[in-house]
């Protein structure tokens, strides 16, 4: 069955006999209207148990002008006109249309919840569909949710439009233009905001949103003019001024948009901010043939066409307005995504979601796949108005809430405001956790708050049991370790019951020496099965934990003799320190021994060690030690012995000075390179330095050889392409930094411009086909195999995370892991050349062959 026949099949339903799930389906109907999907779901679900639907023919009166109020409505689809009698002296009483009300309005709670009766005539202009509450079953909604009913109790004569606008925007347009249109139509009271895609998310327009809406209206006016034209729509009706959403993207890339993606989110943008709107208003913007209009061009208003001076303050603000756009667009495509109903979501939907979800603080704590849950269950909730309640205290917990924008208020009977809730916090879980009623009353603090919102069944599908299963460790008010319960399933291949999921770095390392170190039976859990925490931990503490605050912490740990405590208490917390030790050592080898503050910290340790053995008998303990200390004097024995490297002036791999014995193709901090360093002119200095010599070094060295003042010098890469890419002071290695067939040369800076390819990157002289003729494929598989297997194995784990976080703010090289990833472009490249540098048909066949076999 679907969604359409669900909740027909659903509201056909006597009232009394309809079932939870008959209520579900017609309250994800009443969604679909923007001023009712910003109601809290209890509300909306109360409603949906009385309502009833008309389907109404054209020219059906609903009430007159008199009547007693029988009925709520809302406009599903369809437009109905709204009449009051006016007295003419040379015609008498007469029905005068003084508006009319299109899908998504709501009207006639005024008369119900007043007791007063009707103050106008109200008449479909064509077939409608509605939804209708009787009065008794609309007042004693009414009564227990006064504060969020209040934008549903309107007259027809004042009730609020779907797009939001019947007057224009603030600050958009010249002042004509805002005075002819503010006497077209009557000033209309906002809209509140809500989670439909089609609905402003604002009750006005932001001053940026509708100039730079003022500015593509009227170069669209002037540049093209036969965009915003009348059309006519499927039912024969005539719309005057708009233009087809596909148009619209077009253009907007003619003026400096690069993408079609870009263009529909700025359009997106201008339509969330009331500046444009589709024609039935019923759409987001869509890079369809969907129509759009300018607010200046709605059927109420008088357009006024653009003077020269407006055309040239348009010019003048275009690259402003662009900006705008530009800045706002992904946020409006994310809100977008987020409007959809869940069952239209696409997979790129989710993944962006998702995505976004990754940097909520509120979220930090889930694992990512209870973050891909949530991502295809969120729902987007924005409201308008200060004040405006979202819950009461006493309430059923219907949703968990997020805060995305704004902030709210949390007031308590008897005690008032006792916080504040601001960007990024969220509320209302503990009422689903433990199903009880809300604790506090939660009132928005500002204008225009915007909400992301799990509803409760999702929220216990998905985080009742991760809630459940999570431990929080407080100290002085605040969290400082999070742990998260493992599944059975996940558990399989592990014996730990908890998993890390937040913490400050010591308690994270206090919990790895209390829970994954068993120091108690003399023995690490180490042999079992890998436990993912502490290899994270070990490979990743250089981000959060300094290895000299690491080693501080351990020594207190080691050293933590008190007379208070047991010996087996204090030996478990040695053999502890010990195993941790052993592990880190044996995990990121010679990183570790490469710190200062380590390199102290293990000679002390192993002598400590050696003292406890002869104490407490720890045999186990003093034998690990004495393999890290022989790893230790290993690594010492290697750093007696230079290595020098160079980078060759043709552009070719970085290569090792030595015997072609030589092994250790792992370049070290302290390794020497020899590079060259150009001029503008194309003149150059040979330069010899350590790999971690930063730029400011290089720069000023190479200033000193070439005779420039030092004043205002930058150091530049100059690519074969033409492009320049200025070092800064702070980078290090940057002889291996380069890309393949770069430069490096040393400037002015005003100069910059001025520097131009040396005549070797632009032009390969020779190729070396000869010279692969004389290998078989196999030998050349084999042998550039082994060479990429070496670069690789070069490369340590620590490198990603410098080349990742930026190795300036670790003063470390990623000289291998730079070499190793520009080998790809080496490669890639030197096919190309090669093929293109045979002139002989014949052996340029042979060679693409050889080639093609080589790849397979």
């Amino acid at each position: 069955m679907t969604a359409m026949q669900d909740w027909i099949t659903s509201v056909d339903k006597r009232p009394q006999d309809r079932t939870a799930r008959d209520i579900e389906a017609i309250t994800s109907k009443m969604r679909a209207l923007d001023i009712l999907a910003r109601l809290p779901n209890n509300v909306l679900q109360q409603l949906a148990a009385c309502v009833y639907y008309e389907d109404l023919e054209k020219g059906v009166t609903l009430f007159r002008q008199g009547d007693k109020g029988c009925n709520w409505y809302a406009i599903l689809s369809g437009s109905l006109d709204v009449r009051v009698k006016q007295e003419n002296s040379a015609k008498g009483v007469q029905q005068v249309s003084i508006r009319r009300l299109s899908t998504g309005s709501v009207f006639g709670g005024d008369s119900i919840v007043l007791g007063v009766v009707r103050d106008s005539t109200v008449v479909t202009q064509e077939s409608c569909e509605l939804l209708r509450v009787e009065s008794h079953d609309f007042t004693s909604v009414w009564q227990r949710n006064k504060e969020v009913l209040g934008d549903l109790v309107t007259s027809a004569t004042a009730a609020r439009l779907k797009n939001g606008y019947e007057t224009p925007p603030p600050g958009g347009g010249t002042p004509q233009h805002r005075k002819s249109f503010a006497a077209a139509s009557p000033a209309e009271s906002p809209v509140p905001a809500c989670s439909s895609q089609q609905q402003p998310l604002s009750e006005v327009s932001k001053q940026n949103g509708s100039r730079a809406g003022w500015v593509l209206h009227t170069l669209l006016q002037l540049k093209a003019p036969g965009l915003l034209r009348e059309r006519k729509s499927s039912t024969g009706r005539v719309l005057r001024r708009c233009a087809a959403g596909t148009d619209l993207v077009e253009w907007l890339m003619t003026i400096g948009v690069h993408s079609r993606q870009q263009a529909t989110a700025m359009w997106q943008v201008l339509l969330e901010e009331g500046v444009i709107s589709h024609v039935s208003r019923d759409q987001p913007f869509k890079d369809k043939f969907l129509l759009y209009r300018f607010w200046q061009d709605d059927e109420n208003g008088a357009s006024v066409a653009p003077t020269e001076a407006d055309e040239a303050q348009a010019q003048a603000e275009l690259k402003d307005a662009l900006a705008y756009l530009t800045q706002k667009a992904p946020d409006a495509m994310m809100r977008l995504i987020l409007r959809k109903p869940t069952h239209e979501r696409t997979s790129d939907d989710l993944e962006t979601i998702y995505e976004e979800l990754l940097h909520i603080k509120a979220l930090s704590h889930l694992s990512n796949s209870v973050k891909r849950e949530l991502a295809a269950v969120i729902i987007f909730e924005s409201h308008q108005k200060a004040g405006t309640v979202l819950f009461h205290q006493g309430d059923e917990g219907h949703s968990w809430y997020i805060i995305l924008k704004g902030s709210v208020n949390v007031v308590i009977h008897g005690k008032g405001v006792v916080t504040t809730l601001q960007e990024g916090d969220d509320f209302g879980k503990l009422a689903l956790i433990n199903d009880a009623p809300r604790s506090a009353t939660i009132v928005l603090r500002e204008n225009n708050c915007h909400f992301l919102r799990v509803d409760k069944d999702n929220f216990n599908r998905i985080l009742r049991d991760v809630e459940a299963n999570t431990v929080r460790l407080k100290e002085h008010g605040r969290d400082v370790l999070v742990l998260e319960k493992i599944s059975p399933a996940t558990n399989a291949f592990s014996h730990f019951k908890y998993t890390v999921m937040a913490g400050t770095p010591q308690k994270m390392l206090e919990h790895l020496l209390e829970t994954r170190l068993d120091g108690r039976i003399g023995q690490t859990r180490e042999e079992g099965p890998s436990d993912p925490f502490l290899d994270d931990f070990l490979l990743t503490h250089i981000v959060f934990m300094p290895t000299h605050q690491l080693v501080t912490e351990l020594a207190r740990h080691y050293r933590i003799d008190s007379p208070s405590q047991d010996r087996e208490f204090l030996v478990a917390c040695k053999r502890r320190v010990v195993h941790f030790v052993h592990r880190w050592v044996s995990t990121i080898r010679h990183p570790v021994f490469e710190e200062p503050s380590a390199f102290a910290f293990l000679e002390e340790l192993s002598g400590e060690v050696s003292d406890d053995n002869a104490r407490w008998e720890m045999e186990d303990e003093n034998a690990k030690m004495t393999q890290v200390m022989d790893e230790l004097a290993q690594w010492s024995a290697t750093q007696s012995v230079s290595q020098k490297w160079k980078l060759p002036p043709g552009g070719q791999p970085i290569s090792a000075f030595g015997s072609d014995t030589q092994r250790d193709l792992r370049m070290r901090p302290q390794d020497d390179i020899i590079f060259r360093v150009y001029c503008a002119d194309h003149t150059y200095c040979t330069l010899r330095f350590p790999l971690s010599s930063n730029a400011e070094t290089v720069k000023v060295s190479a200033a000193d050889k070439l005779g420039l003042k030092h004043d205002d010098l930058i150091l530049v890469e100059v690519k074969s392409s033409g492009e320049r890419v200025v070092f800064k002071d702070s980078d290090v290695s940057v002889p291996t930094a380069l890309s393949l067939n770069g430069r490096i040369f040393v400037s002015p800076k005003e100069h910059l411009e001025a520097l131009t390819c040396l005549p070797d990157q632009e032009t390969p002289t020779e190729g070396s086909v000869g010279d692969l003729e004389l290998f078989s494929t196999k030998e050349l598989a084999y042998h550039m195999t082994l060479f990429d297997w070496s670069l690789f194995c070069a490369v340590h784990e620590y490198e990603l995370i410098y080349h990742t976080f930026g190795r300036h703010h670790f003063q470390k090289i990623t000289s291998n892991l730079d070499v190793f990833l520009r080998r790809f472009n080496e490669i890639q490249f030197w096919v190309v050349t090669e093929i293109c540098l045979t002139s002989s048909v014949s052996r340029r066949v042979q060679l693409v062959r050889k080639f093609i076999k080589l790849a397979a």
